[in-house]
């Protein structure tokens, strides 16, 4: 192992999109439902097509709602970030017996 001084490196707490994203699209779906069931349904169409034709715009928007704020956080953490001093170490990989 070779002795190697100290390196200066940024530490910071990043969300992760793909949950916001999900939880976004999550809570447009219900929120659809929610306002689907408020109005009187077309006996014509029915319910199921009615919902999901416009799932199709409150997932959409609940996931850009959910990537605008995992955005937002993270641009929070940037600021937040703060820097440390890190030395790198090598291990050898041990036998499994």
């Amino acid at each position: 192992m070779s002795d190697q001084s100290p390196t200066e490196v940024r530490v910071r707490r990043a969300p992760k999109f793909s949950a916001f994203v999900a939880v976004g699209g999550l809570v447009g779906l219900i929120t659809t439902f929610i306002v689907t069931i408020q109005f009187p349904v077309d006996p014509g169409v029915g319910f199921g097509p009615l919902f999901a034709y416009f799932s199709l715009f409150g997932v959409t928007a609940g996931v850009v709602l959910g990537a605008l704020v995992a955005l937002l956080l993270n641009r929070r953490s940037n600021k937040r970030a703060r820097v440390v001093e890190a030395v790198r170490e090598e291990v050898a990989p041990t036998e499994s017996s």
